[in-house]
């Protein structure tokens, strides 16, 4: 077993593990969460069903519309969908709930600053992405349609939809909108583990090694 793998798979969990705290923390942090979590939030208040768990069946769901479109999962996007929401549901069981508003924000701050982390180690570890992520990609290019449409369409209807079915939307639900895709375009090509080196060979030289980027 390469030392390469061996980074990957402790990047992937690690970064799936410290995905779920994130979303604890900005859940605790009472300001508002992400589009999917108001939809986890709202599911969790329909059925009574912990948060923590309706996050893993929403991802699993969000899987099944993997078929459609042809998608295949790796490895990644099946512990992405099952353990996101148990890790979630650790943060939940030891951060308290905050209700001073200068509490809230850092709290919320320190849980997107964390997401981003997150999100860079365990795409990084090109183990497959998340299952919405796989979700916008696959209409992508099924489709043609522009990621950035892709993604708006998709966000704005389970935002309403979480809204409708009772989950939390805030400050920190713009706040995420906004923040959340150039904090990752920074972490994602920091901790993006690098593709295995490979033999390039040209006529009449000989052997060499370079690095793919």
């Amino acid at each position: 077993m390469s030392l390469l793998f061996v980074r990957r798979i402790a990047q992937l969990i690690v970064g799936v593990f410290f995905y779920g705290i994130s979303i604890a923390m900005m859940v605790r942090a009472g300001i508002g969460v992400s589009p999917w979590d108001v939809l986890g939030q709202g599911v969790s208040v329909q059925s009574g069903i912990p948060f923590g768990i309706t996050t893993a069946l929403i991802g699993l769901a969000v899987l099944l519309l993997w078929i459609p479109i042809r998608q295949k999962p790796g490895v990644g996007t099946v512990i992405n969908a099952v353990f996101v929401g148990a890790s979630a549901e650790i943060g939940l069981a030891f951060i308290p709930e905050q209700t001073v508003l200068w509490l809230q924000i850092l709290l919320f701050s320190g849980g997107l600053v964390l997401l981003a982390v997150a999100t860079g180690l365990y795409i990084g570890a090109r183990m497959g992405p998340g299952p919405r992520d796989g979700l916008m990609t696959g209409i992508h290019q099924k489709w043609g349609w522009p990621i950035w449409a892709v993604r708006t369409s998709i966000e704005v209807t389970v935002l309403v939809t979480g809204w409708i079915l009772g989950g939390t939307v805030g400050v920190g639900t713009v706040a995420f909108a906004l923040l959340i895709g150039p904090m990752v375009n920074v972490t994602l090509p920091l901790l993006r583990v690098p593709e295995k080196p490979r033999d390039v060979r040209l006529e009449g030289d000989a052997p060499t090694t370079c690095t793919a980027g």
